[in-house]
């Protein structure tokens, strides 16, 4: 609910009445809305976490599990909807800035294997930091949420985030990675178009 609606717009009695219980009941568990918002956050990034951890199990290669992993991210989020992620800064600041902390580590670690993986591999350049290129895609992630600069009417966020991926594998892929990117659009696009429609001749 406020993924989809909003943390300043979802109110306790809207979650009491889709839940079936009492407010009151609510309360037992939950000091006050704060507490909950806190909690929902947490419990979505520890849901986000382990789903990383399982794609990584899986033995994909390092620009499959890069793609993997920005589904299950996107589902997880909702495709990530920026009106709940500025209602969420806005009315519970510190919430926010403790989730986009521990956000970035979580994200900063997992990119940080992939891209070592990805050199030991041959799918990433080998004159490439770890270091400096997780943070350069973590800001350019980040970036994609700017209202002033993405009209999210034309161009939504999960339009977004893949041509962000394909931009940061293109620019750190070794000509086996790709080859292995190439392939893996062409997949992705016989299942459905990369492209919004509102998007087209622009």
């Amino acid at each position: 609910m406020f993924l989809n609606i909003g943390f300043k717009s979802v109110t306790m009695d809207d979650i009491s009445n889709e839940m079936g219980i009492s407010k009151k009941t609510v309360y037992q568990f939950f000091r006050n809305k704060s507490d909950l918002v806190a909690h929902s956050c947490n419990t979505i990034l520890d849901t986000i976490s382990k789903d990383i951890e399982e794609v990584e199990s899986w033995n994909l290669n390092p620009i499959e599990e890069m793609f993997e992993a920005r589904k299950i991210i996107l589902r997880r989020l909702k495709n990530e909807k920026t009106s709940p992620v500025y209602q969420l800064e806005k009315y519970y600041p510190k919430i926010y800035e403790t989730l986009r902390k521990e956000r970035f580590e979580m994200m900063d670690g997992c990119l940080i294997d992939n891209l070592r993986k990805g050199i030991e591999r041959g799918y990433y350049r080998a004159d490439i930091n770890p270091v400096i290129i997780s943070r350069i895609y973590h800001n350019g992630v980040t970036g994609l949420k700017e209202k002033e600069f993405y009209d999210q009417h034309i161009y939504p966020v999960p339009y977004l985030m893949n041509v962000f991926l394909e931009y940061h594998i293109r620019a750190i892929a070794t000509p086996k990675g790709i080859d292995t990117l190439s392939d893996i659009l062409v997949k992705d696009r016989n299942k459905s178009s990369m492209m919004p429609p509102s998007a087209i001749g622009l």
